[in-house]
């Protein structure tokens, strides 16, 4: 298959290098002293389930590498409206565009620009993240990757998706029967996680030795639970346990992505996580405090940042 990977960061990097390795074509949209280093040296993957090293073409401008059977859709969700135009040289009649991104509005907004036969809805476990130019560093979870098309139908592009990841060492695949349940039950883990460590500036393991901080911790994913539910969306009945069961297994100093980015004066998600429970939440008529409280402390921060 031919790839082309759309923001190749910590997601996008490991997928490509994985499928390179598979022996597909990929290629590489990036931008920066990354973009230099991955052009200049290739790309190098320091990783928990086995390091690899690709020289694979990488550039700035889609026009160079035209339609594409997949495109791996992997930009910060804030970055998600400007970049969805770009995409239109990569696209084919059949051109499945996969979001790997956090939050539930990413493929509403991309079919809003390139029309929804064209996308799919994605999910990523996994902790890896740019350690310098032209590396990208995995340094735990599971490597899961859970996608499928949004009606729920097994097309020929889907199931040549999933012989794709599947083959690919490193990579555990999952074709979901419902992707927009796994998109909503990895939104309720990571407005838990990654709003009560941006909010305290501390890992879990304290957040779960203070029973204030850990009963807030379990509301957001409640919150965002009843959301989903109240938008029709089947979620399992234990969610709740499930997390909070996988959160106490978190190495005690595991941050989130969004910390990161509020430490290191990056653009916050915010929008995309809290403020998008925030919206969803008015427009079924429920509350969310917790996720409001969160939205609302951070704020400011992401004013800041965006300046």
């Amino acid at each position: 298959m031919k790839f082309a990977v759309f923001g190749a960061g910590g997601v996008g990097g490991y997928l490509g290098a994985r499928l390179a390795d598979a022996g597909h074509e990929v290629h590489l949209i990036a931008r920066g002293d990354h973009l230099a280093a991955l052009e200049s040296d290739g790309l190098r993957l320091e990783s928990v389930r086995g390091d690899t090293a690709v020289d694979l073409p990488a550039t700035d401008d889609p026009v160079e590498i035209g339609p594409c059977d997949c495109v791996l859709f992997c930009v910060k969700a804030h970055d998600t409206r400007d970049a969805a135009p770009d995409l239109e040289p990569l696209l084919g009649e059949d051109t499945a565009v996969v979001s790997f991104q956090n939050g539930v509005d990413n493929e509403g907004w991309l079919a809003e620009e390139i029309g929804a036969e064209h996308v799919v809805g994605g999910v990523a476990y996994i902790f890896s993240t740019i350690g310098e130019p032209g590396v990208v560093e995995h340094t735990g979870g599971p490597a899961r990757f859970v996608y499928g098309e949004l009606d729920g139908e097994r097309t020929d592009r889907i199931e040549a998706l999933d012989a794709a990841l599947s083959e690919s060492e490193g990579v555990e695949a999952v074709l979901a029967a419902d992707i927009r349940v796994e998109l909503w039950r990895k939104f309720a883990f990571i407005c838990a996680q990654a709003g009560m460590t941006a909010t305290t500036r501390l890992p879990v393991g304290e957040l779960r030795e203070t029973d204030a901080s850990w009963a807030m911790y379990r509301r957001l994913i409640e919150e965002v639970c009843t959301v989903g539910r109240a938008e029709g969306v089947d979620l399992p009945e234990d969610t709740v346990d499930e997390w909070l069961e996988f959160a106490r297994d978190l190495d005690p100093e595991m941050y989130s992505s969004l910390h990161y980015d509020l430490t290191h004066d990056k653009r916050l998600e915010l929008e995309a996580l809290h403020g998008s429970v925030v919206r969803h939440a008015d427009e079924v008529g429920v509350d969310a405090p917790m996720n409001e409280a969160v939205h609302a402390i951070l704020r400011p921060w992401a004013d800041r940042a965006e300046r």
